[in-house]
């Protein structure tokens, strides 16, 4: 497994760009030209496949709802089976995923230093949507779907500062605010409505140090959020606790690494979930610094939260302490983790690109005391990454053996992977046709 890392030197980073394949939305009337989006209502009616989106037949739809029944949320953890295999390895179950999990509710696509000042911008991809996400002269928060409205090319790339985003095809030129400005060699065209050629607006907040983006039913030009609506519909009830518990925009932004897994996204998530089940055979160096017999797990709505304490030995003032008294780990449904301990704070954000690969970005903080620290910050670093190869090891084996024809179903321990089977059941609430 590869890892890339951004340094701090570099003020602003972006969410990688997923090669997945770009979509065309088949609708049974045509879509009027508008600068409000119309994709998440036929999102559930759309599968991608060879680059195109296409109505999923009754047959499919078949097939997709037996393996969803698959498994039964009812069963109690202490009966109950995973989920089959097929919901890891089948193309048609993925794309069901995007449609169902993906383009529908709020999402972290990044952090609000890398929109700190006007005509900042930084862009992503999520599935086959492609966005950006930017600050207007006036310092108005702005999420579009980054694709021109002439023909297709995406008009905004990586991350930094512009006054405007110009297509690169042929000069179509936006304002930051998503309104089309200039629309080059159009003398002669006819029924033109430069007012609703502009990029298509998705909706887009802040909570905490968070970016978040929510595809679903579009959005409207300079739409006003309410943040408290938001944080309800991301977090639940667990806002105040993770509030409470460090995370938040005191943090300076430290670096990124990426990392590319093969295998399924969910296998990444499982493995987060297992309430430290695997710490004590796959990350011995990790296992001697958590009191691993104080772990302790508690499921809200969307969120579960794993905490441990921390092992400290020794009395040394030099001795090196990455870990602290406690480690917070919280999984945020479906695929975003905010890791609190010590000094730091990681994040860890899973991208499916195919059902049997998927992208983890990890993002950095550290307490601002410490970030002149070069030693102490190389050092921790050094630790999560051996870490983060353990883990990839392991997942990639997990895919592998997913694929078996010896293996469908497997077993809960029902005093340790209750994250991981609350997890499964929200799947399954969003996943049912």
């Amino acid at each position: 497994m590869a890892a890339t890392m951004v340094k701090l030197a570099f003020p602003h980073h972006f969410f990688p760009q997923i090669q997945e394949p770009n979509f065309r939305l088949i609708t049974k009337e045509p879509i009027k030209p508008t600068n409000r989006a119309h994709l998440g209502k036929h999102y559930s009616h759309c599968r991608s496949k060879n680059g195109n989106f296409s109505t999923i037949s009754e047959n499919n739809n078949g097939k997709i709802r037996s393996l969803i029944e698959e498994f039964n949320p009812e069963i109690p953890i202490e009966e109950a089976f995973t989920p089959p295999s097929s919901w890891y390895t089948d193309p048609d179950f993925y794309s069901h995923e995007l449609d169902h999990i993906f383009y529908t509710g709020w999402h972290p696509v990044g952090y609000t230093d890398q929109i700190k000042e006007p005509r900042d911008f930084f862009t992503g991809r999520l599935g086959s949507i492609e966005y950006v996400v930017c600050r207007d002269e006036e310092g108005e928060l702005h999420a579009f779907h980054n694709v021109c409205r002439h023909h297709a090319s995406l008009v905004a790339s990586g991350t930094g500062k512009s006054s405007c985003f110009v297509c690169p095809y042929h000069g179509w030129t936006y304002g930051l605010d998503g309104k089309l400005v200039k629309a080059t060699r159009i003398t002669g065209i006819k029924n033109f409505k430069a007012n609703e050629m502009g990029l298509v607006p998705i909706r887009v907040a802040t909570w905490g140090p968070f970016v978040l983006v929510n595809f679903e039913d579009g959005a409207t030009p300079n739409e006003i959020l309410d943040n408290k609506s938001v944080s309800h519909e991301w977090l639940g009830s667990a806002a105040e606790i993770l509030s409470a518990n460090g995370i938040d925009s005191s943090l300076d932004y430290v670096c990124r690494r990426v990392y590319t897994l093969e295998c399924n996204w969910k296998v990444f998530c499982d493995n987060y979930l297992d309430g430290g089940y695997h710490v004590p055979y796959a990350h011995k160096g990790l296992a001697s610094s958590l009191k691993l017999g104080s772990y302790s797990t508690e499921m809200y709505e969307k969120v579960s939260i794993q905490s441990c304490g921390g092992n400290k030995t020794g009395d040394s003032e030099e001795e090196f302490d990455r870990l602290g008294s406690k480690a917070f780990y919280a999984f945020v449904y479906p695929n975003f983790m905010i890791n609190r301990y010590g000094p730091w704070m990681d994040t860890n954000l899973v991208l499916p690109l195919g059902p049997k690969k998927c992208q983890v970005i990890f993002d950095y903080f550290l307490d601002a005391s410490l970030t002149d620290n070069v030693a102490f910050i190389g050092k921790c670093l050094e630790d999560s990454e051996r870490v983060q190869v353990e883990d990839a090891f392991l997942c990639k084996s997990v895919q592998e053996g997913l694929e078996s024809p010896a293996y469908n179903m497997g077993r809960y321990s029902p005093n340790v992977e209750m994250a991981m089977h609350h997890f499964h059941c929200l799947l399954h609430r969003n996943l049912t046709i």
